[in-house]
C-alpha cells in the first residue's frame, strides 16, 4: 500500500467470527503508516479481546460509551477520520445501521460520522438471503453507503458454504487504499489497459508469442483503480493473478485483443496499451500436430494488425492514448517516430537489452516520450514506473465539465 500514510482510519468490529480478520486489517493499515482507532461492538469482544486491537494499533480500543473520560468519542471519531470501516458488519449490525439506530459506540459513531463508511457484511447464508437484510443493504447502499461482499465460501463448521463469508483482509485492504486515495482526474474515468503477451497457433501444440510477463500492464491497471477510475484490464496469456478491482478481459490471439480493445475503447477515458501483441503470426495454421519426423520445416509468417493505429478511429474525442516502445537500440527516437506516426500523446520506451528492464522482470527503466519533449526516468519496481506513467497521464486529462 502506498500513498496512505498520515491518513486517519476508523476501523468497527461487531460480534462475528471473521473479527479475526479484521486483526489482519488493523496491523496493515498500522503497518502503512494510518492512524487506526478501532471500535468494537460488545459482542465483538466475546471473540477478539480489545487488548489485541490496541496491541497491533498502538491506540486505546472503544467499546463503550459510558467509559470515563470517553463521553464524546462517538462525536470525536466520527469528525476526525478520512474513511469509517465495519469488518466484519454483522445481519444485526447492518439492521440497526440501517434504522439509524445509536444503542452502542460504534452505531453512535455511524450517525455522527462525516467520512465515507465502507461495510464488509458476513454472517450466516440464511441470515443474509433473508429479505430484511437486502432491505437493509439496499438502504445503506442508497445513502451512499460502500458494501463490500460478501463473498461465497465455507462458513461456520457444519454450515456449508453459501453467500455470507466476509472478504478476505486483502480484498479490504485494497478497498480501503481505492477510498482514500481516489480523486481528480482519475475518479470516474474509464480506462482501459492492455497487458501481456498473445499467442499465434503454428498448430494445436506450437505457438509463436514472446517474452511479455503483462507486470506492467497490471501494475498500471491496479494502479488507475486505486486512484479511483474504472478499468478494463484486457489480459493476454499470463501467470498472474488478476489483481483487485479491474475488470478483467482474458484473450489469446492478436485478432482477440483487437477485438476487445475495439469493443472497450470508444468509451475510454485513457488507454494504456501495455500489451506485447505478436508482429508476426503463421500465414499458415496446421490442423494436426507437424511431426518432426517430417524433416526440416520452412515457416512463413505474416504481419498481425497494427491494433493502436487501429484504433484512431475509435478514440472518444480528448481521451489520452500512451503507446509503449519495447526496442533495441535507440529506444527514445523510435519511440518519437511511433508518437508521430500513431498520433499518441505518450510513448513509455524502454531497451529489451537492458539489464532489469524489458520483459518478465519486476523493474524497468523506462523513458516517457511525449510532443514537449522527453523524460528518462531510474531503474525502478514496475509498480512505482506506473505511478509516474499515470501521473503523467493525469497532466494530460482534460479537466471534467
Amino acid at each position: 500500500m502506498s500513498g496512505i500514510a498520515g491518513r486517519h482510519v476508523v476501523l468497527g468490529v461487531s460480534g462475528g467470527i471473521a473479527g479475526y480478520k479484521a486483526c489482519v486489517v488493523a496491523r496493515r493499515l498500522t503497518e502503512a503508516g494510518v492512524t487506526v482507532d478501532v471500535v468494537m461492538t460488545a459482542a465483538a469482544t466475546e471473540f477478539v479481546r480489545p487488548l489485541v486491537f490496541e496491541a497491533l494499533t498502538g491506540r486505546p480500543v472503544g467499546v463503550s460509551l459510558w467509559e470515563a473520560g470517553r463521553a464524546l468519542d462517538h462525536i470525536r471519531l466520527g469528525k476526525d477520520p478520512d474513511l469509517v470501516v465495519v469488518a466484519p458488519a454483522t445481519a444485526r449490525l447492518l439492521a440497526r445501521a440501517a434504522q439509524g439506530l445509536a444503542d452502542d459506540l460504534l452505531t453512535s459513531l455511524l450517525l455522527a460520522r462525516r467520512a465515507p463508511l465502507l461495510l464488509c457484511p458476513a454472517m450466516n447464508d440464511q441470515m443474509f438471503r433473508h429479505p430484511e437484510t437486502a432491505r437493509n443493504l439496499e438502504v445503506l447502499r442508497g445513502r451512499g453507503v460502500h458494501v463490500l461482499g460478501p463473498a461465497t465460501g465455507p462458513l461456520a463448521r457444519g454450515e456449508g458454504d453459501g453467500p455470507g463469508r466476509m472478504v478476505e483482509p486483502e480484498e479490504i485492504l485494497a478497498h480501503v487504499e481505492r477510498l482514500l486515495r481516489a480523486g481528480a482526474p482519475f475518479a470516474g474515468r474509464k480506462v482501459l489497459v492492455t497487458a501481456g503477451p498473445t499467442r499465434e497457433a503454428l498448430d494445436p501444440v506450437r505457438m509463436v508469442t514472446n517474452r511479455s510477463s503483462g507486470r506492467m500492464g497490471f501494475a498500471l491497471a491496479r494502479a488507475a483503480w486505486l486512484r479511483g477510475a474504472d478499468v478494463t484490464l484486457v489480459a493476454g496469456p499470463t501467470a498472474l493473478a488478476a489483481p483487485l478491482g479491474p475488470d478483467v478481459v482474458r484473450v489469446e490471439s492478436t485478432a482477440d485483443l483487437e477485438a476487445a480493445v475495439a469493443a472497450a475503447l470508444p468509451s475510454a477515458d485513457v488507454l494504456l496499451m501495455a500489451a506485447a501483441p505478436a508482429d508476426f503470426r503463421p500465414a499458415r495454421r496446421a490442423e494436426t500436430k507437424t511431426a518432426r519426423a517430417g524433416g526440416a520445416v520452412t515457416l512463413a509468417l505474416e504481419p498481425t494488425a497494427d491494433i493502436l493505429l487501429a484504433t484512431r478511429e475509435l478514440r472518444k474525442r480528448g481521451a489520452v492514448i500512451v503507446g509503449f516502445a519495447l526496442e533495441t537500440g535507440d529506444a527514445a527516437a523510435k519511440a518519437r517516430a511511433k508518437l508521430t506516426a500513431k498520433h499518441l500523446d505518450l510513448v513509455v520506451a524502454n531497451d529489451a537489452a537492458e539489464p532489469g528492464a524489458g520483459p518478465d522482470v519486476e523493474t524497468n527503466r523506462v523513458t516517457l516520450v511525449s510532443a514537449k519533449g522527453a523524460t528518462a526516468l531510474p531503474l525502478l519496481s514496475k509498480d512505482e514506473v506506473a505511478e509516474a506513467i499515470l501521473d503523467r497521464v493525469a497532466q494530460l486529462l482534460a479537466p471534467r465539465g
